[in-house]
């Protein structure tokens, strides 16, 4: 039996609690006939305890800006969050951050579980159901955000806290599993958590010992928690996952911790309380099926029969726990946050913007406009200006680089920008190390905590980060990911450092802008475009070398950027020829434009920066920039020719990479790929019949 967390409490209260999470968990496994029963069998304690005694949280408002945060990294496990979701009767908010007046999560959504439209979908998916504080289910990415969430607490505290305000003290709570630690991510996540001594952040294993090919001794045999003591992390053990004393006793030492996170080792057997099937298809995937279910039933103590049953009083035992507690928590909160907006108007209402996520007034002033230049600047130089004087202008926007700050130039050089570290919480650039996959889950985990973040790399590197990408456009968050050496401008460190299908890959995936701007005055419109997104993330893909600044008293406005693609030359009248570029090619294709001018060609050029942004415009628009009657068309950029051919159309060409690069310098990659001006008139002299 469970034994009673803390003193004067119920403990068969507790337990009808616990084995309802448990018995919810296991009949919406049995009636979708998919799902993981085993792991919210072992963890329900675990889960309890820490809901119903620990967490922070109001259920009414589970937006609450100081709520404590819960990741649930072994996703698989989601039964966990549904039921404790429904018990607590959390609330449901929309996308304009309204309660609904309805539960998150009803009982008929955990009947219904994995089901469409259902609000107990198989993995936690944010912004689908609310209390969800991450989308988790590919192992690794839950923990590795969290560490962006406890670093995003501590920026906060550090800006917005006064003497008796302590407007930003939440903590961050992750479950996790043996996937989440043999994944990379985790590990590379670990080590920059430990450097920094967030102390604000806990992680709990469920040491269960059981992957789905069978006993982890097959494959994982290290020592996991010397590993996490090498991190630098407080390393604690509970070593019976049914016993809520000891759960609530390492939880209480992890809160009054200080200097280091804390990492958990709960030992549990998977599936306890089955009285036969404890093994791996319990907790990978499979039903227990009907005869196990009743003997399952019976060890609880609970009636065989029953589906989905809630007892009495277990919702009044939630209500009087983490209901009355967080409801007061978040009361005294708000009337916190009344005297703090009468001592400190201007702190106040920067809260209250980053939470509906908005921009400060004059968060676009002073950016730069560039001087035409024919030697020009390279995107990353350009991009190093724009984020130095957006930084200023809104204090919420900050990160950094996978190691590479002075080649990316992303680092903040201003007066007062600072290195977060563990001694400087307020520091705005972050180093985030040789860790590109954590870096991308990191960046989503300030972009949940309502920060603008972003991180940077070698766009050949993006491969690293992809996972965490992916799932920012899941989210749909506005996180940044800034990529430079876009193409082949790193010519001598050849193909390994030369990215050619990276940019159909990151428009493959949906939700997810990709822009690549062609000149300096691009890059300023491209940010000026991605700081107004709210719930889009957005690869910007830049050039290491100088790019030519173009003249915009003779070529149209760069703020065609915000409309994807626009006409940049060639404007009046009906071309016979429309050359198509993005980066580093659109200055390429200008001159391949001027000299089909000279030669009575009516050439058109269209800077196209972003596929996303141009499908998204009016029809009309994309007809005026790309007129269907005009067949004649060449598509020209440094990478996979990959879906162009939705743009240039069967009669058209695309002079791009159809192999990977090569190690020489950038002038002869040029002219021995055939990106040069030359050759690009050659191949519009052929389409138009005038070879």
């Amino acid at each position: 039996m469970t034994q009673a967390a803390g003193s004067g409490l119920n403990p068969k209260l507790d337990e009808l609690c616990i084995n309802t999470i448990r018995t919810l968990s296991i009949d919406a496994v049995e009636k979708a006939k998919s799902g993981h029963p085993g792991t919210p069998m072992s963890l329900a304690p675990l889960v309890y305890t820490l809901w119903n005694r620990v967490l922070q949280f109001d259920p009414q408002d589970p937006i609450w800006p100081n709520r404590d945060r819960f990741v649930l990294s072994n996703g698989h496990a989601s039964m966990l969050l549904w039921s404790v979701l429904h018990l607590t009767r959390t609330q449901a908010v929309n996308e304009k951050y309204e309660n609904l007046g309805q539960p998150s999560v009803g009982i008929e959504d955990i009947r219904r579980f994995r089901q469409l439209d259902s609000k107990a979908p198989g993995h936690p998916e944010y912004r689908w159901v609310s209390g969800v504080e991450s989308t988790t289910g590919p192992l690794g990415q839950g923990v590795a955000t969290s560490v962006g969430m406890a670093i995003a607490q501590k920026w906060l505290a550090d800006r917005y806290n006064r003497p008796g305000f302590p407007m930003f003290d939440y903590r961050i709570y992750t479950v996790c599993g043996d996937g989440c630690m043999m994944e990379g991510i985790a590990s590379e996540a670990a080590s920059l958590a430990g450097h920094l001594g967030l102390d604000n952040l806990c992680w709990i294993y469920d040491n269960n010992k059981i992957t789905i090919e069978g006993n982890t001794n097959i494959t994982f045999t290290e020592d996991v928690a010397a590993r996490f003591h090498a991190y630098g992390w407080n390393v604690l053990r509970v070593s019976d996952a049914n016993d809520t004393v000891r759960i609530e006793q390492v939880l209480d030492l992890f809160r009054n911790g200080k200097g280091r996170p804390t990492f958990v080792v709960l030992d549990s057997h998977i599936g306890y309380g089955s009285v036969n099937k404890q093994d791996t298809a319990a907790a990978h995937g499979e039903p227990l099926g009907a005869e196990e279910v009743r003997l399952t039933k019976r060890a609880y103590g609970w009636p065989e029969d029953a589906q989905f049953l809630v007892p009495d009083g277990v919702y009044e035992h939630f209500a009087s726990g983490i209901g009355a507690r967080g409801g007061k928590a978040r009361g005294d909160w708000m009337k916190l946050f009344e005297a703090y907006r009468a001592q400190y108007p201007e702190l106040a209402a920067e809260i209250l913007q980053i939470q509906r996520r908005e921009l400060p007034a004059g968060w676009d002033r002073n950016l730069p406009e560039f001087p035409a230049n024919p030697k020009g600047l390279a995107g990353r130089e350009a991009s190093g200006k724009v984020l130095n004087v957006l930084a200023q202008n809104i204090p919420w926007l900050m990160g950094g680089s996978a190691d590479l700050g002075p080649s990316n130039k992303t680092l903040l050089t201003y007066p007062g920008a600072g290195d977060f570290q563990a001694g400087s919480p307020g520091g705005k650039n972050l180093h985030y190390g040789i860790r590109e996959h954590a870096m991308g889950a990191i960046v989503n985990g300030l972009a949940l905590s309502k920060l603008r973040a972003f991180g940077a790399t070698f766009f050949v590197f993006s491969d690293y980060a992809r996972p965490a990408i992916r799932l920012s456009a899941i989210m749909e968050i506005p996180s940044i990911f800034l990529f430079t050496h876009d193409a082949m401008g790193d010519g001598e460190d050849g193909p390994t450092h030369q990215p050619v299908e990276h940019l159909a890959s990151l428009r493959a995936i949906p939700g997810l802008t990709t822009l690549r701007p062609g000149d300096a005055n691009e890059v300023v419109e491209a940010y000026r475009y991605i700081m107004q997104l709210r719930h889009q993330p957005v690869a910007l893909v830049l050039s290491r070398q100088a790019l030519p600044t173009l003249d915009r008293g003779r070529y149209a406005a760069a703020s065609g950027v915000a409309h994807g693609a626009y006409v940049l030359a060639g404007g009046e009248g009906e071309p016979e020829i429309i050359l198509i570029a993005s980066g580093s090619e659109v200055s390429l294709a200008v001159d391949a434009h001027e000299q089909l001018v000279q030669e009575g060609i009516r050439s058109r050029v269209v800077s196209m920066p972003s596929w996303e942004i141009f499908d998204h415009q009016s029809p009309e628009y994309r007809a005026s920039v790309l007129p269907p009657k005009v067949t004649a068309r060449i598509a020209i950029e440094q990478a996979a020719t990959f879906g162009w051919e939705r743009y240039v159309g069967q009669a058209g060409r695309v002079i791009g990479m159809r192999t990977f690069g090569a190690s020489a310098p950038l002038q002869e990659l040029q002219r021995k790929f055939g990106f040069e001006p030359r050759q690009v008139v050659a191949v519009a002299r052929e389409l138009l019949g005038r070879a």
